[in-house]
């Protein structure tokens, strides 16, 4: 096979093993050689030591065609929701996805091209400085632009429960670093780029005891289980209405959706329940602005001595001349008290692009159906904690779960116990919810907190301190789960310092490519 169609396959290979490291049908322990192919596809050897070869533009496409399949084969999903739900011409459709996906894939592309510019200037050094490297991108991924910071490459181990203890210390860029080291290593011993002799060993050597250390360490720490017997118990009854998207607003079924939501509340509370949680936009109508629905729930409340959060959308009313008009729309989270008094509402902070609102509309113009179907939300402004029976908590609405940061913005605020809700009919039976499940159980073990979780159509579950799922419903079946959580005031490494790591990795990788653009200088 010629040279650069092997280069080709390599990258396609990274790009269809980093899809595999993610469920439903992937597995864990793909992820760690996901990126070994593509980092020997860049280990090529320059043309000349004294001369900077042409080669970045080769990498960039590497690079390229790795994140595309690598995200075509995660977000597959989008376009049936733009389509289906969304209102969009299939084409429209799978072309508003491949856009979202060719911008993702210019972080992989980045990657590359960074890696193999520090190849020119040091050799096998650049493969072993490329987890730093990767999770500056991933750095970049979660927050440029709001961020899309869907299945990084440390989400893949959210259920391998030892490896997964080192986010505890930084974050799911920890559990990523660590992956994508172990590609590194493999990628010098296959592009031969090792030295002879026993120094050979040593890189290796250092890699794979990190990864012994930290599984050790792990399963150590997770079978303490120290934090699951500290703090105030609480039992959460979680309600899973199973409401089918098509229904969801549709006035003819409003009524039966409600009725169905106050059964399964009170048969949560008769299994003893003292805080019941509803999914994401689970009334079907504005809390605010249906008094008579409105007090059909607080008189549950009242009655059953409940403190209830549930999601319901939420308006900003404006006066125009002598009309009142709507401002802004809100995606909310109300907490009501046991005496059905509102304790507090929760705006949602960061919303889903182009299916709450549009960015850069003058150039999508063509996806406004998908903002006509649901509403043009309004960012909230602030990370509220809400008040149940004196202990603070939180709630990230949706795939707000998968920002570390906005979490522990949540903890750093006081929270003691994390709480999602989210409608997960969106996504269909396909693998987003299973990918979203566990990008939320990666929080728990972040945080050191219990996690919460309510969806619509599954996957709602209850998720210790140390990423454990204590209880977990199925997918698209009504539920009604009731478990144990703990209000915790524990702090891990990660809640006290935050993204330390990628943020000192994307300063290690910008010395990098000064030192070594000096060094090209010289020759």
């Amino acid at each position: 096979m010629p040279s650069r169609a092997l280069d080709y396959f390599r990258a396609a290979l990274s790009g269809v093993l980093l899809a595999l490291s993610f469920p439903k049908v992937g597995h864990p322990a793909i992820a760690w050689i996901a990126l070994a192919p593509l980092l020997t596809a860049l280990a090529q050897e320059p043309r000349s030591r004294f001369v900077r070869p042409p080669g970045l533009t080769h990498a960039l496409r590497l690079g390229l065609l790795t994140g595309v399949i690598y995200f075509a084969g995660t977000l597959y999903w989008i376009t049936g929701v733009m389509a289906v739900y969304g209102g969009l011409a299939p084409w429209i459709a799978v072309f508003v996805n491949a856009a979202l996906i060719l911008y993702l894939s210019l972080f992989p592309g980045i990657f590359a091209v960074i890696v193999r510019r520090l190849f020119f200037a040091i050799g096998q050094g650049a493969l072993l400085a490329a987890p730093v490297v990767w999770i500056a991108t991933e750095l970049g991924r979660t927050y440029l632009f709001t961020g899309f910071p869907w299945v990084l490459l440390g989400y893949s181990q959210a259920s391998v429960l030892p490896i997964a203890q080192l986010a505890s210390l930084f974050g799911v860029w920890g559990v990523s670093m660590l992956v994508a080291a172990v590609s590194a290593v493999l990628a010098s011993w296959v592009a031969g780029r090792t030295p002879a002799g026993p120094s050979r060993w040593v890189p290796a050597t250092i890699v794979f005891g990190l990864v012994l250390g930290v599984a050790v360490w792990g399963s150590r720490r997770a079978a303490s289980a120290e934090w699951t017997r500290e703090g105030v118990p609480v039992r959460v009854g979680l309600i899973q209405g199973n409401v089918d998207q098509g229904q969801k607003w549709s006035p003819e079924s409003a009524a039966a959706i409600f009725d169905t939501y106050l059964r399964m509340t009170r048969q949560a509370i008769g299994g003893g329940a003292e805080f019941v949680l509803w999914p994401e936009s689970s009334t079907p109508f504005r809390f605010e602005e249906d008094q008579t629905d409105a007090d059909r729930l607080r008189a549950l409340a009242r009655q059953a001595r409940v403190p209830i959060l549930f999601g319901s959308d939420q308006v900003e009313w404006r006066v125009d001349g002598t009309r009142r008009v709507v401002d802004k729309y809100f995606n909310s989270a109300f907490l009501m008290r046991s005496d059905g008094t509102t304790a507090g509402v929760y705006r949602k902070m960061h919303l889903v692009p182009f299916g709450e609102y549009v960015p850069l509309q003058q150039v999508f113009f063509f996806a406004a159906p998908l903002t006509e179907q649901v509403g043009t939300f309004a960012p909230g402004a602030d990370a509220v904690v809400l008040p149940v029976g004196g202990h603070p908590i939180s709630v990230a609405i949706c795939y707000e779960v998968v920002y570390p940061g906005l979490v522990r913005q949540f903890v750093a605020g006081g929270s003691e116990l994390l709480t999602t809700i989210t409608n997960d009919a969106w996504f269909g039976p396909t693998s987003a919810p299973y990918q979203h499940f566990e990008q939320a159980s990666m929080r728990a073990i972040e945080e050191g907190r219990y996690l919460v979780r309510a969806a619509n159509t599954g996957i709602s579950g209850i998720v210790d301190p140390y990423g454990r799922v204590v209880a977990r419903s199925g997918i698209y079946e009504p539920a009604v789960l009731v478990g144990e959580a703990r209000y915790l005031r524990t702090s891990t490494f990660y809640a006290r310092h935050g993204d330390v790591l990628p943020y000192a990795s994307a300063l290690m990788t910008l010395a990098l490519l000064v030192l070594t653009r000096r060094t090209s200088r010289t020759m």
